[in-house]
C-alpha cells in the first residue's frame, strides 16, 4: 500500500486539553481509524528555538517526544484536519512510502 510516515515531534510538558500532546496525537489517531502508531521518547535534542532539551533522572517535562504513524492519504488528511480543527501547532514531517505486511495473518 502507499501512504505516508507521519512523524511529529514535540515534548513530555505540551499538552493539548487535559492530556499531553503526544498522547493527545496518539488518541486521536485511534479515534479516526488510523491502524497503529507509536511514540519513542528521545534522550536529548533542539529544535526551532535552539533550545536543548533532554531527559534527567527526576524532570522528565523538557524530554523530547516522537509520535510516527504510516497513514493512507485519506487518513493523513483526516488528521491535520483535526490539527486544525483544534488549532494545533506541531513540527511535523510526511514522507511518502510503501507499507504493508510480510507474510499471513
Amino acid at each position: 500500500m502507499n501512504g505516508f510516515q507521519l512523524t511529529f515531534f514535540t515534548q513530555q510538558d505540551r499538552k493539548h486539553g487535559s492530556l499531553s500532546l503526544a498522547h493527545w496525537l496518539l488518541e486521536e489517531a485511534r479515534k479516526i481509524g488510523i491502524s497503529g502508531s507509536t511514540l519513542f521518547t528521545g534522550v536529548e535534542g533542539f529544535g526551532h528555538d535552539r533550545k536543548i532539551r533532554s531527559s534527567h533522572f527526576f524532570e522528565l517535562t523538557d524530554q523530547p517526544i516522537e509520535v510516527t504513524m504510516a497513514v493512507s492519504g485519506a487518513d493523513a488528511d483526516g488528521l491535520f484536519a483535526r490539527l486544525k480543527e483544534e488549532g494545533v501547532n506541531i513540527f511535523y514531517i510526511k514522507a511518502p512510502i510503501e507499507f504493508g505486511m510480510t507474510g499471513e495473518l
